[in-house]
């Protein structure tokens, strides 16, 4: 039975990589971490078991991953390691206060017996919200404040031997260094011919080759996306046209439900919100099929 592969973003989601945030984010100062007001880690916990519900609800294995005591971004799985189908690619991070995690997911696949096909190295920076399965032969990854140029050359050349193709786009600033603006920020895939976006902060290049490739774009209430720091479109798909997003944002959840999806939601204010990231950011893909 198979027990790993990745390389789409959108298909049955059956095996991910959590963290659980009662661990990781106690005791956390939120000043250190770059975390907003509404930061509780007591509530953050309840929050993510919730969200934890909500997944094996949908149909996935959840895998645990150890050692992150303290390490509060730790809880963002989907950040420091990249699934394909052949294994795992080792990423960088570029925060600093992440630097440990790609070697917690490094050790945790090799308890688990999946391959590592390689890893980011040093000056290269790539994180897991940079990079978009547009299919299992395109990964579309942004080139910002935390994905370097010469990580994506790095990952390029990890993924040719696969028939990989990556293309790389430049992502605005936004809010500045210290925020978080990925690639995965202004896009969500919900299934292979549809994503959520948000178009002003997409850049124009990949906007086109998403049109180009027939892509249906659902575009997510731009009120909800700047009271939510850009949080109501992080969205993760379980299956196709089937998601898990934050709660709170109606005319978000609205515009993917006429889209023909199925939406549930969480309370996620002390999680997501106050930490900049969402569904997607809390869940590493291992087995999509």
């Amino acid at each position: 039975m198979t027990q790993y592969g990745s390389q789409s973003m959108a298909a049955p989601l059956k095996r991910v990589l959590m963290c659980s945030a009662g661990t990781a984010m106690r005791g956390a100062d939120p000043a250190r971490w770059h975390y907003g007001p509404q930061f509780d880690p007591a509530r953050a916990a309840a929050q993510h078991a919730r969200l934890s519900a909500l997944v094996e609800a949908a149909g996935a294995r959840i895998d645990w991953l150890d050692g992150a005591d303290g390490l509060a971004d730790s809880v963002f799985t989907h950040d420091p390691s990249l699934m394909t189908d052949r294994g795992a690619v080792i990423l960088s991070m570029g925060k600093a206060l992440r630097g440990p995690e790609p070697g917690l997911h490094e050790a945790h696949y090799r308890d688990l017996g999946i391959p590592v096909l390689g890893r980011i190295a040093a000056p290269g920076q790539v994180e897991g919200g940079d990079c978009v399965w547009l299919d299992p032969s395109t990964l579309a990854v942004g080139r910002g404040v935390r994905t370097n140029g010469a990580g994506i050359g790095q990952l390029a050349a990890i993924l040719e031997p696969l028939g990989v193709t990556v293309h790389g786009f430049d992502l605005p600033l936004w809010h500045g260094a210290d925020a978080c603006l990925h690639l995965m920020s202004v896009i969500s895939p919900l299934a292979d011919d549809l994503a959520l976006v948000h178009a002003p902060l997409l850049p124009a290049p990949f906007w086109q080759m998403l049109r180009a490739r027939g892509m249906v774009l659902v575009e997510g209430d731009p009120d909800e996306f700047a009271a939510s720091n850009g949080l109501s479109l992080n969205v993760l798909a379980t299956a196709p046209r089937a998601a898990i997003a934050v709660a709170g944002f109606p005319r978000t959840k609205a515009a993917m439900e006429r889209a023909g999806c199925s939406v549930a939601t969480f309370e996620a204010d002390a999680l997501c919100i106050a930490c900049e990231g969402g569904p997607t950011c809390l869940t590493r893909p291992i087995l999509r099929q």
